[in-house]
């Protein structure tokens, strides 16, 4: 019974609204599936769970690691301490404090003129896909920025990430094997691709994050493997979830007008609306490559070792135990700790940066799109069931409204 309603959420006819089905999943703590994975949903256990030391990001360590590719030199966020931390640690040592702490937050005036600059470019009235016009160009730039990734080569990547996403739990998909390897030969292609890139960074230095990585003289540095596996992480990490926070937080906004006016009035209320919307409508679903490294007892249930562990965050954020009234979009709920960027030791080290986009787009969008509406409900959506998103967003609006001079003075 659970495993239907996995394989359900799963299903792209389920993509536009998963929620009834996590539902189901949540009413018992732990959930068999079909394939011998167990899939959990309520807050205190997923929870406790990031926190768990019991808990594996390492697939080497499943009995049965299903579609999850199996690497020597795997990305930190697919290791366990002390290799987790130690490369994660060198991967922040130019992407924030101590030792870059103006890095991300520098970013805004860009992030606030490139907004303009890409709603600009829109019909002066019509309909646009906000999703190729803004949703999606904004991280892309915004992460080629940072990492040091010529502009040009920007198209080049789109493609192989699209094959990187679509194989994310590709076992429970169809044509599984069809997606695996075309995932596979797309990250093998774009590591050469970032491997060459930080060779060009080595021979001639930039100030970019992967200039400093790959030139880097303290003690505890990456091998050239592991900086080529990071960089492709931070490359593909760097904009992927943010394109479905922004793109579900227009979504969100369209069929929530009152939301929309009030923010529109009120620019600084995006702060807790984004928070509102990482819980209501997370751009990351679930975990789905968690392995138990020993017997773990939940709710009276035992998860054996190296048995595969689900933790659906969308879920979790969404459960009544903890948040009342869960399925209401609420911006103004009190201490609102969701999960839309994870917890534990792998808590997203991006978040800062892509509530930065995602203030300076959603707010853009209010102001500046008159008498916005969808041209579509529901949309068309992402196929992967993790990386939840539109994959469009048509929007139909009156005109375009220009910058205040104020904002023209700043960009």
């Amino acid at each position: 019974m659970t495993g239907d309603l996995m394989r359900q959420v799963t299903d792209p006819a389920s993509r536009h609204d998963p929620y009834p089905l996590y539902a189901r999943l949540r009413e018992n703590r732990v959930n068999l599936l079909a394939d011998g994975s167990y899939a959990l949903g309520r807050y205190e256990d997923v929870v406790g769970l990031l926190h768990d030391p019991r808990i594996s990001s390492d697939p080497h360590n499943a009995s049965d690691p299903g579609s999850a590719k199996l690497l020597d030199d795997a990305p930190f966020i697919q290791r366990d301490p002390p290799d987790h931390g130690r490369l994660r640690a060198i991967a922040m040592r130019y992407f924030g404090p101590p030792i870059s702490p103006g890095v991300v937050s520098g970013q805004e005036p860009e992030i606030r003129g490139f907004v303009d600059s890409l709603v600009d470019s829109l019909p002066r009235s019509g309909e646009a896909d906000l999703v190729d016009h803004l949703a999606y160009p904004l991280p892309v730039s915004v992460i080629c920025g940072l990492l040091g990734v010529p502009k040009e080569d920007e198209p080049q990547f789109r493609g192989w990430t699209e094959d990187i996403v679509k194989g994310i739990d590709a076992q429970e998909q169809q044509g599984a094997d069809a997606l695996v390897r075309q995932r596979d030969q797309s990250e093998a292609a774009m590591f050469v691709y970032v491997t060459n890139l930080v060779g060009k960074h080595r021979m001639h230095p930039d100030g970019s994050v992967l200039s400093h990585l790959a030139n880097d003289d303290a003690v505890d540095v990456m091998t050239d493997v592991e900086l080529g596996v990071t960089s492709l992480l931070l490359l593909v990490a760097g904009h992927e979830t943010t394109v479905n926070l922004t793109a579900n937080g227009m979504l969100t906004l369209l069929r929530n007008r009152w939301a929309l006016e009030r923010l529109r009035g009120e620019p600084d209320w995006a702060i807790p609306l984004v928070e509102e919307l990482l819980r209501f409508e997370p751009p990351v679903q679930y975990l789905p490559n968690r392995v138990a490294r020993t017997d773990i007892e939940v709710g009276g249930t035992t998860i054996p070792q190296g048995a595969r562990v689900i933790l659906l965050l969308a879920a979790a954020s969404r459960d009544p135990e903890r948040f009342p009234h869960p399925d209401r979009f609420d911006p103004d709920r009190g201490y609102n700790q969701h999960l839309g960027f994870g917890s534990g030791l792998h808590y997203c080290f991006g978040a800062p940066l892509a509530r930065i986009e995602a203030y300076r787009s959603l707010t853009t969008f209010a102001r500046r799109l008159a008498n916005p509406r969808l041209a579509a409900d529901p949309p068309p959506y992402r196929p992967s069931p993790v990386l939840r998103g539109p994959i469009h967003l048509p929007v139909a609006y009156d005109e375009l409204l220009p910058c205040s001079r104020t904002e023209q003075g700043e960009r």
